[in-house]
């Protein structure tokens, strides 16, 4: 008998295309769940689901956000062709509000405008990683293709307000409860408030490099093919 031939997906020259494809793939159906678990309860319970947004898919945000820093990984060993630090950049600002500001204080997971960025937080996410799903086999839409690519223009913006208001709505807690504060060494203390006070104003250049960042690609995912 001859040797054995490796499924086509299995050989080298593919093992890339495979894994981006099944790590988009998880990536659709996690953020595809929140987005329709998010518009099945608005429809059900109206505007009082807004409030308990965080609890119904809290979890499930942490998980695709916590993944989605892999992706810095498959920039810095080619697998991907984006800019390094423009994705940092982006990766650390949705980090820093949904781990530092909206998990750690849960009197903010009940403002209305949690649910609202994660609504624009998963419109963008569902559009980018569908398209950079299908670009992975080959497949296009011309309807996709030009989402892909001007989706970002109005969500973009609307994005970094809502993370802005949320920021500001957290601060007098984090006042308040000192929590996420730290003694130093030296006398040297961490008061959190002025971090995020800081980090509010250093938020408004993130759009001007996503910008760049995007125009200075031919598509929105800016993928390295095998």
């Amino acid at each position: 008998m001859g040797p054995s031939v490796l499924p086509a997906w299995l050989q080298p020259r593919y093992r890339k295309s495979a894994y981006l494809f099944i790590y988009y793939l998880i990536q659709f159906c996690g953020h595809s769940w929140i987005l329709t678990n998010m518009t099945v309860r608005f429809f059900s319970f109206g505007k009082d689901s807004m409030v308990d947004t965080f609890y119904a898919i809290g979890l499930v945000m942490r998980v695709c956000q916590s993944i989605s820093l892999l992706e810095l990984l498959h920039i810095y060993i080619g697998i991907e062709s984006n800019q390094l630090f423009p994705k940092f950049l982006q990766l650390t600002e949705r980090i820093i509000i949904l781990f530092g500001v909206i998990t750690s204080q849960e009197e903010v997971q009940e403002k209305y405008v949690v649910c609202v960025l994660f609504i624009f937080w998963n419109l963008l996410d569902m559009v980018r990683y569908t398209y950079s799903m299908l670009s992975v086999i080959g497949t296009s839409y011309a309807v996709l293709t030009w989402l892909s690519q001007t989706l970002w223009m109005p969500i973009y913006p609307l994005c970094v307000l809502a993370e802005a208001f949320t920021i500001y709505q957290s601060l007098p807690y984090f006042e308040l409860f000192g929590k996420n504060s730290t003694m130093l060494p030296f006398d040297i203390s961490t008061y959190f408030p002025y971090v995020l006070k800081l980090y509010l104003m250093m938020l408004f250049i993130g759009p001007q490099r996503e910008t760049q960042r995007i125009l200075g690609n031919t598509s929105y995912a800016g993928l390295a093919f095998v």
